[in-house]
């Protein structure tokens, strides 16, 4: 399994992270990609990266949580001088966020679109994080529409017609803790998405599956998302772990 998903650099894994990433590895996952938030994490990010190489994948991005108005030119110029330094696997997580802060929509609008020129002049997928955001996000989206626009709509939690939307527009969707939730309604359509459409994610230490709902979340919980899964597709476990797998292998090359 691969968990395309997690903050792991967090503070939250600051007293026992080399324990859940060796939990994580015996459980059967084998590879672990971080998103970027902002400067502030980025140092902590790429040392866990350079401590596991085999396993450990850093993106580069700016969170649209932390478009501030008075940093968010300097952030993207740090973000610009890492891309332009080394490879990354994709730019992330970008996109739009309007359940913290409606007020800098203009900036994380400009923000995102940057870092989506960015993507398509690099040939990267993006990583997307919308949260009470599908139609501004859809908009921007459309407006910037490329052969080489692709990627992953993290931790997705839409309806059926967006996932559908997403779908249309070249995207995977990042299927986490959500779908074991008894009011995340993404169970009741997600037999409609090919599972060649999905890939696995924690985004933890955040949105930990049932029935860890409320704790803690970790990468070694992949397999409770999976067990969801195959209930789902009525496909076997070992088949689901096959195919998400290699759709993360596909989308970030």
């Amino acid at each position: 399994m691969i968990d395309t998903h997690t903050h792991l650099y967090s503070e939250e894994f600051d007293n026992d992270r080399e324990e859940v990433i060796q939990k994580a590895l015996q459980k059967g996952v084998t590879a672990f990609y971080l998103p970027a938030i902002d400067s502030e994490s980025h140092d902590k990010m790429l040392q866990l990266e350079s401590e596991y190489p085999e396993h450990i994948f850093s993106m580069m991005g700016l969170h649209p949580c932390y478009v501030k108005p008075e940093s968010w030119e300097q952030e993207l110029e740090i973000v610009k001088n890492y891309l332009d330094q080394r490879h990354f696997p994709a730019i992330g997580e970008i996109g739009i966020d309007l359940y913290w802060d409606k007020s800098t929509l203009d900036i994380q609008i400009k923000v995102f679109e940057q870092q989506i020129d960015w993507a398509i002049e690099k040939n990267l997928p993006i990583v997307i994080h919308t949260r009470e955001s599908f139609d501004e996000t859809f908009e921007v989206l459309e407006r910037k529409k490329h052969p080489k626009l692709r990627g992953i709509f993290h931790c997705f939690s839409g309806n059926a017609d967006q996932a559908k939307h997403a779908l249309d527009l070249n995207f995977l969707l990042g299927i986490g803790g959500v779908v074991t939730f008894k009011n995340g309604k993404i169970d009741q359509f997600l037999h409609e998405i090919p599972l060649e459409k999905i890939v696995l994610e924690t985004d933890s230490p955040y949105l930990a599956p049932v029935p860890h709902r409320g704790k803690r979340n970790e990468s070694s919980y992949l397999d409770l998302i999976v067990g969801k899964l195959v209930n789902i597709y009525y496909k076997d476990f070992s088949e689901i772990s096959r195919i998400t797998t290699e759709n993360a292998k596909r989308i970030f090359q």
